[in-house]
């Protein structure tokens, strides 16, 4: 991804951005540059060299990306610190992720060890993606939930573990919103209560009904 793509993606995920020259103020930015080399070097079996670029980077921006990850176009971390991206991880284009998200592994697996994410997802602050699966095109992962399993497309996520979310008014918020996601756990008491009534109604009508015909 070069320079002009990197500025863009910045211009287009994070309305704070004022000038072309802040670009370079943006740790994200700077990540992606060291990433770009040290992927060069990982595909030319040049390990230890990748390695090194790469904890080079961590250190001068607190993002740490394996050399070996995959990284599509217009990716951008807002703000970045902690971000942790593992070796096997797959990011498709247009990913926006916020501060100390870990795109990582459960230690259990080999081979494919880490989550592949698809086109135009949001993946909230402080959230885990742990293990090889997919989080589908356009899904949207709320700040601080822990993701196990695999992310339909179009869905949103949140929560520990993360449940999927029933969402009506998707449609009102921005993309870049992480705060105002509908909490899964809610939506399933407010179900529960609603049944609840229901059922309290229909006995209520039943003891009703009976003593009436004990009258008659």
């Amino acid at each position: 991804m070069g320079f002009r793509e990197q500025l863009e993606a910045i211009k287009r995920q994070d309305p704070a951005i004022k000038s072309n020259l802040e670009v370079f103020l943006y740790p994200s930015f700077w990540a992606m540059g060291f990433h770009k080399v040290g992927h060069w070097l990982y595909n030319r079996k040049r390990f230890f060299l990748a390695r090194l670029v790469s904890q080079i980077g961590r250190g001068l921006t607190g993002i740490e990306i394996h050399p070996g990850a995959k990284i599509g176009k217009g990716f951008f971390i807002d703000h970045g610190m902690g971000v942790v991206i593992g070796e096997t991880c797959e990011i498709g284009d247009n990913v926006l992720v916020y501060q100390g998200v870990t795109l990582g592994g459960t230690g259990k697996d080999t081979g494919k060890r880490h989550p592949t994410i698809g086109n135009n997802v949001l993946i909230g602050s402080g959230v885990k993606v742990l293990g090889p699966f997919k989080v589908g095109d356009n899904a949207r992962v709320g700040a601080g939930s822990v993701v196990l399993r695999e992310v339909p497309a179009n869905a949103t996520v949140v929560g520990i573990p993360a449940r999927l979310a029933n969402e009506k008014n998707r449609q009102e918020y921005g993309p870049l919103d992480q705060i105002r996601f509908p909490d899964p756990i809610s939506q399933e008491l407010n179900q529960l209560r609603a049944r609840l009534q229901e059922m309290e109604d229909k006995i209520h009508r039943l003891e009703k009904k009976e003593s009436t015909d004990e009258n008659l």
